[in-house]
């Protein structure tokens, strides 16, 4: 609880004190009973009336201030000095819950964001390390991460291993493996060990930055409910302040008691109070943002989590989104007479030389050391593959265009796939598939996404129509565009937008450089992965901090509670006020019935805003 708010409750307390020992005090001490209400009511409200002041001075006559002012200044005028009392007590114990919960609900972000560094340990050519401000250093500078220290910089390791805490970041408990080549994020703890790594960028552009920039102003961007809120209070409050002055002058013209009616009035004015509309709706979207950075869902503004909500349709980008972009043997299909490991060594030994992705696969599938003494002779076929001398002998790996170039006679491989065909001494040995790796929870994201009520997934892709339809079924989305270009993907969702029905929202989700048109194009832009782009993650509304695609669904998940929270606080809110309201205007309800329809409805809205902020099991 801050300062602030620990000499509220102070306040709080010590006028309840007052107010009731004025309520018990015989009537046989004059004045001591108003004079104890008095004392309570200037403790417990002075700071209300010197808002409704400071307010009317700048021209903002209409706010929740002026009425709790007016209201129990007219109180007091009629001689009710208890209900005046009650009202500004329980409005002020309604206005600390409000500050409470709003300061929690800013904790559980600010807690989740303390992933700022506050030094970093930067080694000199002479062997000494040096503390510095992460801002101070330098791309290029070599750093030092002892063990339990936050990483201050994106970097990539030159020495030691060690596991890293990045829950911070992507909302995963498990600890992630770092060694010699790996990259790491600022922002996450180093676990264990000592880390050397050298600086990829600078503090500014680091993950750490981009993620407390993205949070800090999500609240900027507003919602349509938040803008409704905004206006529909500017224009209500000044209309029941002259309902409540009509209800007070113009019955008495015509014979009604004046005291009657002007009671009436105050007790109007207190129950049209909207604090409880303009208070809860913004909260429930800042527990809803809140709630998504816990799972490693940073949403850069209320407007995109309310958008998400009313996605049906998702379109999917395949490389690095759904699939790793990571290339990997998934068949080998060595000739008659020749057995797997020999085809897959051969291959191995003739593209030992090359770090084509592609290469690097073979030699991985092989999983031996490579003798590189037995491998001379090698020539790049630009397009087409290589040659190479491996043990005297000549090997040729390439594709097809390769094969039908030194004129063997060899079966058609399936298109689905990157085929390598392996020749030896002008022997056909066999051919291997290799193809991109499919995420090991996308075909759990796509079932998430069809249960949550997504009427359409869709996959663009410029790999052939045999792949990517390949992927799709493997996958079992609805629909696969194949071959398309950076410009195609773009003209395809504009398509897929204009065929939208009206109110309903696409998102697209991407991590390339080249998905950038498509995500600033799309209802929702949704970037996965922290290591993806850093085109992708600024052109994109929403960031994915991990690379599961099954965080999409998670992300919908709570875009949709977050906006049901917030119809149910507006529907509350309104029904509860509009009832008492007219029971107010007819003289059926009393000042407690209108404490209970401000405070005590402002109270359970924004309990209810709360459980925004629970997503532990979404």
């Amino acid at each position: 609880m801050t300062k602030k708010l620990k000499k509220r409750l102070q306040r709080i307390i010590i006028a309840a004190v007052l107010f009731f020992a004025g309520l018990l005090m015989p009537d046989a001490i004059p004045y001591l009973h108003e004079a104890l209400l008095v004392a309570a009511y200037v403790i417990v409200g002075y700071d209300v009336i010197l808002k409704a002041v400071r307010n009317i001075k700048r021209g903002k006559v209409f706010d929740e201030n002026f009425l709790m002012t007016i209201a129990t200044f007219g109180a007091f005028a009629l001689r009710d000095f208890d209900e005046a009392v009650a009202v500004m007590l329980f409005y002020q114990v309604g206005e600390f819950f409000q500050t409470y919960a709003i300061n929690r609900s800013r904790k559980s972000i600010s807690d989740l964001m303390d992933i700022r560094p506050d030094y970093a340990n930067v080694r000199r050519e002479d062997g000494s390390v040096e503390t510095v401000d992460p801002e101070e250093v330098q791309i290029g500078d070599v750093i030092v991460i002892k063990a339990g220290e936050r990483i201050p910089l994106d970097a990539v390791v030159l020495e030691g291993h060690s596991s890293l805490d990045t829950a911070a970041l992507t909302g995963e408990s498990l600890p992630r493996d770092v060694a010699e080549g790996d990259a790491i994020l600022s922002g996450c703890i180093n676990l264990n060990g000592l880390l050397v790594a050298r600086v990829l960028k600078g503090f500014g552009e680091s993950t750490v930055a981009k993620v407390l920039d993205l949070v800090e102003n999500a609240s900027s961007k507003k919602s349509t409910s938040e803008n409704f809120i905004a206006k529909f209070a500017k224009y209500y409050t000044p209309i029941v302040v002259f309902s409540a002055l009509g209800l007070a002058i113009i019955p008495p013209l015509f014979g009604a008691n004046f005291a009657t009616c002007f009671k009436g009035a105050l007790i109007f004015l207190v129950i049209s109070c909207p604090c409880a509309l303009v208070i809860s709706i913004p909260l429930s979207f800042f527990g809803g943002i809140g709630g998504a950075a816990k799972r490693g869902v940073l949403v850069k503004g209320s407007n995109y989590l309310e958008a998400l909500a009313q996605a049906d349709t998702v379109v999917f980008d395949k490389t690095g989104t759904l699939t790793r972009g990571v290339f990997q043997v998934e068949e080998i299909c060595p000739a008659e007479g020749v057995s797997k490991d020999e085809l897959i060594g051969l291959a191995a030994y003739a593209e030992s030389w090359s770090t084509h992705p592609i290469a690097q696969s073979l030699r991985k599938a092989y999983g031996k050391d490579i003798d590189e003494a037995r491998v001379t002779d090698v020539n790049e076929i630009a397009g087409k593959g290589l040659s190479a001398m491996v043990d005297g002998k000549m090997v040729y790996a390439g594709n097809r265009k390769l094969i039908d170039q030194i004129g063997i006679d060899a079966p058609e491989a399936p298109d689905y796939a990157t085929v390598v065909y392996i020749v030896c001494e002008g022997r056909f040995m066999g051919y291997v598939l290799i193809n991109d790796v499919i995420k090991s929870d996308a075909a759990h994201a796509i079932r998430d996404l069809k249960q949550s009520g997504i009427r359409q997934i869709i996959m663009l892709t410029g790999d052939n129509q045999a792949t990517g339809e390949r992927v799709g079924k493997m996958l079992g989305l609805d629909q696969i565009y194949t071959q398309l270009l950076p410009g195609d993907k773009v003209d395809k969702v504009e398509a897929l937008l204009a065929a939208q029905k009206e109110g309903a929202k696409l998102a697209f989700v991407g991590d390339g450089i080249n998905d950038a048109p498509v995500l600033a194009r799309a209802d929702i832009g949704i970037a996965m992965g922290a290591l993806g782009s850093d085109a992708a993650i600024e052109a994109a509304d929403i960031v994915i901090m991990t690379d599961e695609p099954s965080k999409i669904a998670t992300a919908i998940r709570i875009a949709r509670k977050t906006l049901g929270i917030a119809k149910q606080n507006t529907v509350f809110a309104l029904t509860v006020k509009i009832g008492v309201m007219i029971l107010g205007a007819f003289g059926k309800a009393n000042m407690w019935a209108a404490v209970f329809a401000d405070v005590g409805v402002a109270f359970l809205a924004i309990l209810n805003s709360l459980r925004a902020l629970k997503t532990e099991h979404m």
